[in-house]
């Protein structure tokens, strides 16, 4: 579990209950690096000095707020800390609601809210209470020098905070201009309608989170593989793959598509949307497989790993 970066008090009414923030999610995009074309040298990122052109070490870099062109009014943690101490320190659940009654759409980060102690009472009183109720907490919380809106959900045996989207950050759908000249075209018969209700019944499939892999992560990485144990990591290769243009579908042609979708679910195809058996969580492609096998069998032979082997051994950790 990652380390707590947050602590302060949880309330609701007059209870107060002291928690930590702990983030719930961790990140496992892969990272790459710029590099020079010529030469392939690392492109650094630079902290400097506008007006002389200068570099400046982190400890000279203070926030400034632009009160007017080229005014600026510095900031330091105190000052956020003073503005409101009590919303700098506190989740504090201003009401609650029903889990149906918030589009998922609000719906930003989520954190484990930690107790400050073990075997605290008030805290699994606020968790019991939301799972017996079946409602979420709505509350108010600054983190680092913004305030934000959250949801305080029970969740098994943790309580859990969920950042939430101002309403004002959400652009307004109606500035797509979805409005279709055709519109009388548009609409699906009643035919349409019922095999396309069946089709989504055929598919239906109880949610299994882990069953969901990033496949397209595995594909770079088996790019990377496949460049390094054929040695041409600086090669520099820009030829693209021609585009699948996509395939138009009309209004005729919405009922074949239908049709042939029902006979085909559940002749290879997969939750992930690609053909042949699904992947089951935390495997990779066979070929991969097969190569971190052959890695781990290098190891048990011998004590010194072969070069392709460490190269694999160094993919997999970093990843």
């Amino acid at each position: 579990m990652a380390r707590a970066f947050w602590s302060g008090t949880l309330s609701f009414g007059l209870v107060e209950i002291p928690v930590r923030l702990h983030p719930a999610v961790r990140s496992k995009d892969l990272h790459f690096s710029w590099l020079d074309r010529e030469g392939l040298a690392p492109v650094g990122y630079k902290h400097y000095n506008k007006d002389t052109g200068k570099d400046i070490p982190w400890d000279r870099i203070v926030r400034g707020y632009e009160y007017e062109k080229g005014e600026y009014v510095v900031l330091t943690d105190a000052d956020f800390q003073r503005a409101n101490p009590e919303s700098s320190e506190t989740i504090a659940i201003i009401s609650f609601a029903k889990r149906e009654e918030i589009d998922p759409v609000f719906f930003d980060t989520p954190y484990y809210v930690a107790p400050a102690k073990r075997g605290s009472r008030s805290y699994n009183l606020l968790r019991e209470a939301l799972l017996r109720s079946d409602r979420v907490g709505i509350a108010r919380v600054v983190l680092r020098t913004r305030e934000h809106l959250c949801a305080v959900i029970a969740r098994e045996n943790v309580i859990m905070l969920n950042l939430m989207r101002w309403a004002h950050e959400l652009t307004d759908p109606r500035d797509l201009d979805l409005s279709d000249p055709h519109a009388k075209n548009a609409q699906p018969s009643a035919q349409e309608l019922k095999m396309a209700e069946r089709l989504i019944a055929d598919m239906e499939e109880p949610w299994k989170p882990a069953a969901f892999r990033d496949t397209f992560r595995d594909d770079i990485l088996k790019v990377v593989e496949d460049k390094v144990e054929s040695g041409r990591t600086h090669v520099i290769d820009e030829k693209e793959k021609p585009r699948r243009e996509p395939a138009g579908t009309g209004v005729m042609d919405l009922m074949p598509l239908l049709k042939k979708s029902l006979e085909s679910h559940g002749r290879g195809a997969t939750a992930n949307g690609r053909s042949g058996r699904a992947r089951p969580a935390g495997s990779r492609t066979r070929k991969t497989e097969s190569r971190s096998e052959r890695a781990t069998d290098a190891r048990h032979r011998t004590t010194r790993t072969p070069p392709r082997a460490a190269n694999r051994t160094r993919l997999a950790r970093s990843a």
